[in-house]
């Protein structure tokens, strides 16, 4: 089977034998540092989430896998890699059709939290700023609030001689320094 070359990396999931998880990312990992390719393969991860869980002694947290059987690798896809990646001991394969690795896309690596976005935020509340998009774009607000976790910013604006608040996405407005 051939592969398209990709010449930058991208993420991919691969299928693991249940419980093989994490000896599947030590082995990759020693794989990548023994044979120089963090080039090639530039990360591994097995997404996990801590919950709690009742016991009878009482509430204990614990660490689980949110895809049991995946590990997600971000990489260049060439016959190479493919061929050390599909041969490391308790992978299974690449999802995809047939045995064809299909890269996630954008949004998907965003909305499995993959590879969480870093939103670097230049103003703080009562910063003036511009408004980069929707119906008020152009016109100068207030920052009222800002919320990082829905990535929101609460902006004051004046529209037709009347002040207006809208909410915007963080990345909808810049400060005024940028100008």
């Amino acid at each position: 089977m051939s592969l398209p070359k990709e010449s930058k990396p991208l993420w991919y999931v691969v299928h693991t034998y249940t419980g093989y998880e994490n000896k599947v990312y030590e082995s990759l990992l020693k794989i990548i540092e023994n044979r120089g390719i963090a080039d090639l393969i530039q990360s591994v991860k097995v997404p996990t989430e801590v919950a709690t869980e009742m016991t009878e002694k009482g509430e204990k947290e614990i660490e689980r896998k949110l895809f049991p059987s995946y590990v997600f690798v971000k990489m260049v896809m060439n016959d190479e890699m493919w061929h050390i990646v599909r041969n490391t001991t308790g992978v299974t394969g690449f999802v995809g059709p047939g045995s064809r690795p299909v890269p996630l896309s954008e949004e998907e690596v965003e909305k499995l939290g993959v590879e969480p976005r870093v939103i670097e935020v230049r103003y703080s509340v009562g910063d003036s700023v511009k408004i980069c998009a929707g119906a008020l774009k152009g016109q100068i607000g207030i920052v009222d609030e800002i919320s990082l976790e829905d990535e929101l910013v609460k902006v004051t604006a004046s529209m037709f001689g009347r002040e207006t608040k809208v909410e915007l996405g963080l990345m909808d407005v810049s400060p005024l320094e940028d100008e």
